[in-house]
C-alpha cells in the first residue's frame, strides 16, 4: 500500500509542477499581450495629438 500511496504522491507532484510551469507561462503572455496594447494606444494618442 505504501508504494501505491508513494506513486500517487509523486503523479500529484508531478501534476502540480506541470500546472505551475503552465500557469506562469499564461500570466506571461498576459503581460506581454498588455505591454504590446499599451504600445499601441500610446502610438495612436501620440498620433492623434
Amino acid at each position: 500500500m505504501s508504494s501505491n500511496k508513494d506513486l500517487r504522491r509523486a503523479k500529484r507532484a508531478a501534476y502540480e509542477a506541470k500546472q505551475e510551469k503552465k500557469g506562469k507561462e499564461i500570466v506571461g503572455w498576459i503581460f506581454g499581450a498588455l505591454v504590446v496594447l499599451a504600445i499601441i494606444y500610446l502610438i495612436v494618442i501620440v498620433s492623434f495629438a
